[in-house]
């Protein structure tokens, strides 16, 4: 029989999202080989690494000043730096560290709060904004409360008032399914996340998995950039060879912030990097456009 802790972890997506990611072999390529480029360009800037921070909150439990502190660890990797929740203050001070920045909102209720949000990032300078539709509802049904407030889902039309509430680029994260790709290049966003927000919901597709039919279906209109479980520069490059133009890490940074802050935010960082470069070396990668998606094997499918 089942244990419980067995019963407790059916379904889990974060280790779904695991098993998928090494289920997926790379097959090697030397001959013609150079030394890669892991430069991204995105939204007019230019950054050394497709390596991003993920959309965290509340780091403060982690060290002191956490958010900027990832922030200022970012900026010394040259890379994005992705913001969740927090407060106009805490906001301030993660732009004031020079991070380009992103700010994902939540879809709260209050739409009038929403656009409040949009409008203070806008004037704090963030590169641009973003909502995660995908914490609309709590797991019976309901709409989900965070931190006491109150969220609701977001209709196309909603979703269309806020991208034109902004000059900046407005991306939607908690993208999962070509039905809400195509909704939002319908809307005019200018980026999506393909996410399942570290588990929201029990047996998730893993990201990777339904990557490959989304970036088919964004046609390179605009950036799609992942995030779950990417833990290093192998998976990074999983998830570019399949269609991803950036990644975000979050729970692999959480260590090196909590030991050495900023320092341990840019060391892991440029880890993950070096052993993206090194994966794209190995397989005649010369640059993050120039991925062959046929390097990817998965295993359970080889004749």
């Amino acid at each position: 029989m089942e244990n419980k802790e067995q019963i407790k972890n059916m379904g889990n997506s974060d280790e779904i999202t695991r098993e998928y990611f090494d289920s997926l072999l790379v097959e090697m390529r030397h001959i013609d080989s150079v030394i890669p480029s892991t430069k991204l360009e995105l939204y007019g800037e230019t950054f050394d690494t497709p390596i991003m921070t993920a959309a965290l909150s509340h780091l403060h439990n982690v060290c002191e000043n956490g958010m900027a502190e990832m922030a200022r660890g970012a900026l010394a990797a040259n890379a994005v730096t992705w913001v969740g929740m927090g407060d106009e203050a805490e906001l301030e001070s993660i732009v004031a560290t020079g991070a380009k920045t992103i700010k994902i909102i939540k879809p709260y209720a209050d739409n009038d709060y929403i656009f409040r949000r949009i409008e203070h990032a806008e004037k704090c300078g963030v590169m641009a904004v973003g909502m995660d539709v995908d914490h609309s509802f709590a797991e019976n049904g309901q709409y989900d409360n965070v931190f006491g407030l109150k969220m609701s889902s977001k209709s196309l039309s909603e979703i269309r008032e806020f991208i034109k509430a902004t000059k900046l680029p407005f991306i939607i994260k908690g993208v999962l399914s070509e039905q809400d790709a195509y909704k939002a290049l319908e809307a005019d966003a200018k980026g999506i996340v393909v996410s399942h927000h570290h588990g929201i919901m029990k047996y998730a597709v893993p990201p990777l998995m339904i990557l490959s039919k989304i970036a088919k279906l964004v046609d390179g209109k605009i950036p799609v950039f992942v995030d779950c479980g990417i833990v290093s520069g192998m998976d990074a490059f999983k998830a570019l060879a399949l269609g991803a133009t950036a990644v975000s890490v979050g729970r692999a940074i959480m260590k090196p912030l909590s030991e050495k802050g900023a320092e341990g935010v840019k060391d892991k960082i440029l880890k993950m990097t070096e052993e993206l470069a090194g994966v794209m070396a190995k397989t005649c990668s010369p640059d993050l456009a120039h991925i062959d998606p046929s390097v990817i094997w998965h295993k359970n499918k080889i004749m």
